[in-house]
């Protein structure tokens, strides 16, 4: 065959000759691709999960609309997890050259590709998978042709096209990445014929027509996991662990639940439980109804329940339930194949078993692990000390993936609920279900490997500045150790106009004076501070070039101070980088570097409430574009936080007030946080009754009551702790888009939020629940209830207890002059309503959105926009 030019390629693989064509352009390619360096290779390997990250909100409501399966908001975690997760787990990873030498005993191991990866790409995953495979093809060298399913072929070729366009980019050759656009059962059995290696997701049939192709596959087989919920388990933990998994993207995981067998002894309350939390329990005749439409004549699932809500597919089967039924479940008997809920189900349909003892259970999980999931996952719900019964089921279990406490479509796919569980959107079953390998796919060879994977707690943090000095007057002698500890030689000041041409900057500058420091003062910060307000600071701050930068005022100096101070010691960073949001601070995909070598940073409020001055946050806005950058990373934490309430005694009613809510906002979003700790929990109880404790004479007294002061100094500080380890929730990211689309002051935004937030989060049964494995199933309003009782706030039981403190919450803001709705605040109809649907999308991808205890559904965003603005 004569070979032909890349112009000459044929645009569109649509033929057996375009596909041969494309696969002989694609092998020129690799062996290009195949001599590049580690550094080359790694640096392609970040940008590609860059840009996979950057546009998961846009795949994932491609996949959704083009497919007419899962949840947009269960999606986007899903890519937002195939490029985060997967980038960490390899980021140091050697795929080139020598990975592994022990010169003592001679051995040395060198990575070589292995050519051109045909990947079948599934409908249920169709995007995420894609960005698996091709960002760890990109890491191994190989190019990767892929055959994305007919019905997901739009949304598939976007994410490849995403990463090919960044990659190349990135440096790798033109066409390491290809795709058919019209696959058909003839190319895709060419495709197999014709690549190096098959790497297959999907159903039954096509994997084993990819092991029947002639060439090496990885391929894996269906799920059919087995759940038994032991006697010694913790009902609670177990129930929404199983609804967490099961209803995620609407039970399209292959590892998620299909059946759970309770002990005799907690049936009952195991039943209770899933009705509590909003699953519905079938009677015997809509059992019955439901049998008949979960599989096809051919005994596999019904392609029309797959990733469907429960309400739909209870409506499809003639069954009447409430459309935010969370899952059908059929209490059944029979484990036989004879039972439809005996199968994988692909959708929010599960089966309940009853067994007599934890023995009968086993024999019960046994046989539906053999009937329909053979090698694949099983899970159990124990007490951890119950260790003889956790091996035993460990060693009945044909299962490569063992799951202890999970939920387990999250635990299964890696990560996430555990340690050392391969991130991963390719479960192989072993040899137990006919897989080439038996473990989750990234690497290996031929032997099955068991894994039994417990839930485990992650290392926590409480993180705050070296140094926090406080009380009334603290300043000259906290500023002494500039001179006295560290010794440094030139400070630079960054402040706003207002309160450098008011003499507030006068008690640092006469300070530096007396111990000889000379200073540069920008007092040019203003709100909302902006990229172009930091430069022209930073141009003044690599003039003096000082080795301690001291940032007075409120959010907005210490955010621009912040950013200069990045800036100066790094001024090769990228704010686009800088922003990236993560799902796990210790897991982001993009790493700060290191702050402090030039100048420490001191920060020294003036105000009572953004707590900036103990945080490793700022926001600053790009004024050409309107771009704006959160920026979060403890490298932005200050070295020093000196709390003088004389900073704070002139503050206006209007501040007093708005930034008073907004530190009590910052306590009840901490408590409430789904990363919450023991060491958060403290500190934000104390602020939220010094702020009801002293708000109200701050506000009315202002100087006059120079305690109420000190103490609200004290609130907003232990309140920024708070969330600076614990982060924050949806009420944050609501009135980040509310201030900035609306121009509303941050507090104030907030404030009209709040209470409607916390309702929302105290759902015994939400829609979603926060994935942190921290935090083991909904219980906002407990966390509520229990800063109430600290605070003084009684009732006869938790309902009582919860309302109780909304309403002191309504009266405090009353009393500190906050107005009832958005509407009260002049801000027109039209102009919200225009702007809604934007804010809603650009308030779920906020930053602060994935801490909060129940995950939200654009939808219910909305929703809670409204309320605020009309008035519940």
């Amino acid at each position: 065959m004569e070979k032909k030019t890349e112009a000459e390629m044929p645009k569109t693989v649509n033929s057996l000759e375009a596909l041969q064509a494309k696969i002989a352009s694609m092998k020129e390619a690799q062996k290009i691709f195949a001599s590049y360096t580690q550094e080359q290779v790694d640096k392609i390997f970040f940008a590609a999960a860059m840009a996979a990250n950057k546009e998961r909100i846009p795949l994932a409501k491609l996949a959704v609309a083009e497919t007419g399966m899962g949840i947009v908001e269960d999606k986007v975690i899903k890519n937002h997890y195939a490029a985060e997760y997967t980038y960490n787990a390899y980021k140091r990873v050697k795929t080139c050259g020598v990975v592994e030498e022990d010169k003592s005993f001679g051995i040395k191991k060198i990575a070589e590709p292995v050519g051109i990866v045909g990947a079948v790409i599934p409908t249920t995953n169709p995007t995420s998978t894609a960005i698996f495979k091709c960002l760890i093809c990109l890491k191994t060298r190989n190019a990767i042709l892929i055959s994305p399913h007919p019905r997901a072929k739009r949304s598939t070729i976007e994410a490849a096209r995403i990463i090919l366009e960044a990659a190349v980019k990135a440096g790798a050759p033109e066409g390491i990445i290809g795709w058919v656009e019209e696959p058909t059962i003839e190319l895709s059995n060419e495709l197999m014929r014709s690549v190096d290696v098959i790497l297959a997701t999907g159903g039954p049939g096509m994997v084993k027509a990819a092991y029947s192709s002639g060439k090496p596959a990885i391929g894996v087989g269906p799920g059919n996991t087995p759940v038994i919920m032991d006697s010694t388990c913790d009902i609670p933990t177990a129930v929404y662990s199983v609804i967490h998994s099961k209803t995620f993207d609407n039970g399209m995981i292959c590892a998620s639940e299909q059946s759970v067998t309770a002990i005799a002894d907690i049936y009952d309350n195991v039943k209770k439980e899933f009705i509590k939390r909003g699953c519905h329990v079938l009677s015997s005749e809509e059992l019955d109804k439901v049998r008949k439409i979960i599989l096809t004549d051919a005994g596999t699932v019904n392609p029309k329940i797959v990733g469907q809500p429960a309400s739909v597919i209870a409506e499809m089967a003639g069954v009447t339930v409430e459309k935010n039924t969370k899952i059908l479940i059929g209490e059944v008997s029979s484990v036989d194949v004879s039972e439809p809920f005996a199968h994988e189900k692909l959708s929010p349909v599960l089966a309940l078993y009853k067994a007599e003892d934890f023995d009968t259970a086993l024999d019960m999980a046994d046989q539906l692990v053999k009937d329909g999931g053979y090698g694949h996952t099983a899970a159990l719900y124990i007490h951890p000390s119950q260790t003889e019964k956790m091996e035993k089921h460990a060693d009945r279990m044909k299962a490569c993936r063992i799951l202890i406490n999970t939920p387990s479509a999250q635990g299964g796919i890696g990560d996430l609920y555990n340690f050392k569980l391969a991130p991963s959107l390719t479960l192989g079953c072993g040899s137990y279900g006919g897989n080439s390998v038996s473990e989750n796919v990234g690497v290996k060879h031929l032997l099955n490997t068991k894994t039994v994977a417990e839930r485990r707690e992650n290392m926590l943090w409480f993180r705050v500045p070296e140094k926090v000095y406080f009380k009334k007057g603290c300043l000259p002698v906290a500023l002494d150790e500039l001179k006295n500890v560290y010794g440094k030689k030139k400070a630079f000041l960054v402040t706003d106009t207002f309160l450098y041409k008011n003499g507030h900057t006068k008690p640092i500058t006469d300070k530096l004076d007396e111990m000889g420091i000379p200073y540069s003062c920008f007092f040019d910060v203003t709100p909302d501070p902006t990229l172009q307000c930091a430069q022209r600071g930073l141009a003044q701050l690599k003039a003096f070039e000082p080795d301690v930068i001291i940032a007075l005022g409120g959010g907005s100096s210490m955010d621009a101070a912040k950013i200069m101070w990045l800036m100066y010691e790094h001024p090769e960073c990228d704010f686009e980088d800088l922003a990236m949001d993560f799902m796990d601070i210790r897991k982001r995909v993009y790493t700060f570097p290191k702050m402090g070598e030039k100048a420490m940073m001191v920060s020294i409020p003036t105000s009572s409430g953004t707590g900036s001055e103990v945080t490793p946050f700022a926001i600053i806005t790009d004024e050409v574009t309107g771009t704006k950058w959160p920026i979060a990373d403890y490298e932005l934490l200050p070295n020093m936080a000196i709390i003088d309430a004389d900073f704070m005694m002139t503050q206006p009613k209007g501040l007093t007030s708005a930034s008073g809510i907004d530190a009590l906002t910052h306590a009840l979003e901490a408590y409430a946080s789904i990363m919450a700790t023991d060491y958060t929990d403290g500190v934000a109880l104390k602020a939220v009754k010094l702020i009801f404790d002293y708000l109200p004479a701050a506000y009315e007294k202002g100087a006059a009551d120079p305690v109420a002061r000190e103490k609200m100094a004290n609130a907003s500080t232990l309140a920024g702790m708070a969330f600076a380890n614990a982060f924050l929730g949806i009420c944050h990211s609501m009135a980040h888009k509310l201030g900035a689309y609306h121009h509303l002051p941050h507090g104030v935004a907030n404030a009209l939020l709040i209470e409607l937030v916390m309702r929302y989060n105290a759902d015994p049964a939400p829609v979603k629940m926060g994935t942190f494995s921290q935090y083991p199933y909904p219980h906002a309003k407990e966390r509520y209830c229990e800063i109430a009782r600290f605070i003084g706030i009684q009732g006869k039981d938790e309902d009582e207890v919860f309302e109780n403190f909304l309403k002191a919450i309504a009266e405090l803001k009353e009393k500190v002059g906050i107005k009832k709705t958005i509407k009260d605040y002049g801000i027109e109809e039209k102009a919200f309503l225009e702007t809604l649907d934007e804010m809603v999308e650009n308030a779920f991808n906020d930053q602060c959105t994935g801490a909060n205890p129940r995950y939200p559904l654009m939808s219910e965003m909305k929703e809670l926009y409204l309320k605020a603005y009309y008035g519940e």
